[in-house]
């Protein structure tokens, strides 16, 4: 097999940052220690990197799940820089054609090429020209986002490693500046990168699909912990223009979080959502699909036992579906109307909502177990 052409200044900052990390840094906590204000250096430039990129780069840059005000495009452009993943219009370039080509030749991170490949081996061996900037149109009028664009090394390398060299000189002389330089500079690069791959490739590994089995991508909550939220990958697949990605209120979500409270304190706006009626009738969709393909690949007949727990499971989910189709017309009715009903009565309307969603979900789990037997 030919082995594609290496990009060797990939390969060359990818792999002398990681060996730095694993024997520089090393190195520097045994001879100096680790103090607390390195510590907090290095969380502080790690979250401030991190969420640059999925708050930054992915979620509005990328999707435009919404819109921010010029100084928080400007915060995650300067420390998205400083991430080392390239500018924010070539990033977003990438990224939307992974979306549209996922799982095919012409998905960048393709994880059918393997999990080494959708990781890191894209960015080593990557063949062909990169992305043209006609996926990004829209970012080309954006002026901070091409600002960052035409200097973006100048920026990464100002804020990855003379940034944090400089205030660790001023808090603990040269010292402080070396560990500066080698934890919330290097070693947190080598982190946030991993982080960011994670999502290229265990998103794409490990999981759950619930939204849909057409793609690869999957949700965990796992990778959520280590990737700021973006682990929950197949609802995002399935509805990439939402701002949120851990939609249930329980899901860890990090990103999302931010996003809200940036909305509450008038940095954010127009924040794109995606409406629980399609959520959840993607949901019913998927689930009917694997049953029905499942009974489909049995080589021999179903037991009645089976037989009617399916069919019983099908009856109670078709029955709370239409109720709950029939409480959300209800509400919306309301909701036009709602300076002509009283508070009480919207409120009873909004419980049957409610009620008539919980028995959809319930009749879901169901039709889930009836599928899993």
């Amino acid at each position: 097999m030919t082995i594609p052409p290496i990009r060797w200044t990939n390969f060359l900052f990818l792999t002398t940052t990681f060996a730095l990390t694993c024997t520089a840094v090393p190195l520097y906590i045994w001879h100096f220690g680790l103090n607390a204000f390195q510590f907090w250096l290095f969380f502080f430039f790690v979250v401030a990197t991190g969420m640059s990129i999925t708050l930054g780069y992915h979620r509005l840059f990328s999707h435009l799940t919404f819109h921010a005000h010029p100084g928080v495009k400007l915060f995650t452009l300067l420390f998205g820089a400083a991430a080392f993943e390239g500018s924010a219009v070539a990033w977003s370039a990438d990224h939307r054609r992974h979306h549209k080509h996922v799982d095919h030749e012409e998905d960048p991170y393709d994880i059918n090429k393997g999990l080494f490949h959708a990781h890191i081996g894209w960015l080593f061996f990557r063949t062909g020209p990169d992305t043209p900037l006609t996926w990004v149109r829209d970012l080309q009028k954006d002026k901070l986002a091409m600002w960052q664009h035409r200097h973006y090394v100048p920026i990464a390398m100002v804020m990855s490693f003379a940034v944090p060299s400089l205030i660790g000189l001023i808090a603990g002389g040269w010292v402080g500046a070396l560990g500066g330089f080698l934890l919330a500079g290097v070693a947190r690069v080598v982190l946030v990168h991993h982080m960011t791959f994670c999502i290229n490739s265990l998103c794409h590994w490990i999981g759950d699909r619930p939204y849909s089995s057409k793609v690869s991508a999957r949700d965990s909550f796992l990778m959520a912990v280590f990737t700021f939220g973006e682990g929950y990958h197949n609802y995002h697949h399935e509805f990439q223009y939402d701002y949120r990605n851990g939609v249930k209120p329980w899901q860890f979500d990090p990103t999302k979080w931010t996003i809200w409270t940036l909305n509450k304190l008038g940095l954010v706006r127009n924040l794109r959502t995606v409406d629980e009626e399609k959520i959840i009738k993607a949901q019913i969709a998927e689930q009917q699909r694997r049953l029905a393909e499942k009974l489909e690949r049995r080589g021999v007949p179903v037991s009645e036992s089976i037989q009617a727990l399916v069919h019983s499971a099908q009856e109670r989910m078709h029955e709370a579906t239409v109720r709950w189709e029939q409480a959300l017309v209800e509400w919306r009715a309301a909701a036009a109307r709602r300076h002509e009903l009283s508070r009480a009565h919207r409120r009873e309307l909004k419980q049957e909502l409610d009620d008539a969603t919980q028995r959809l979900r319930e009749a879901l789990r169901q039709l889930r177990y009836a599928h899993e037997v």
